[in-house]
């Protein structure tokens, strides 16, 4: 089960990038006759936003256990 949200994390991310890049793809290509830039930017903004809300809900229900840079807190030093 720990795998699940790790896939769904992965798998948000590639459509962020797949959004991304057809949005230069259409910017070259139509060279801004078009909406479809500005509807592929509005996407990937709509997954960045969905995907750091799902983070956000996955750490404050204990889907997800965030780590740090220093798990254990480090040692009181006494002078």
């Amino acid at each position: 089960m720990e795998f699940l949200p790790k896939a769904i994390t992965i798998l948000i991310l590639l459509a962020i990038l797949a959004s991304l890049g057809s949005g230069m793809i259409f910017l070259v290509k139509d060279k801004g006759d078009s909406q479809r830039t500005v509807k592929a930017l509005t996407v990937r903004i709509a997954l960045s936003v969905s995907l750091f809300a799902l983070l956000m809900l996955g750490i404050f229900t204990g889907v997800i256990e965030p780590h740090g840079v220093y798990p254990n807190p480090p040692a009181a030093v006494t002078p």
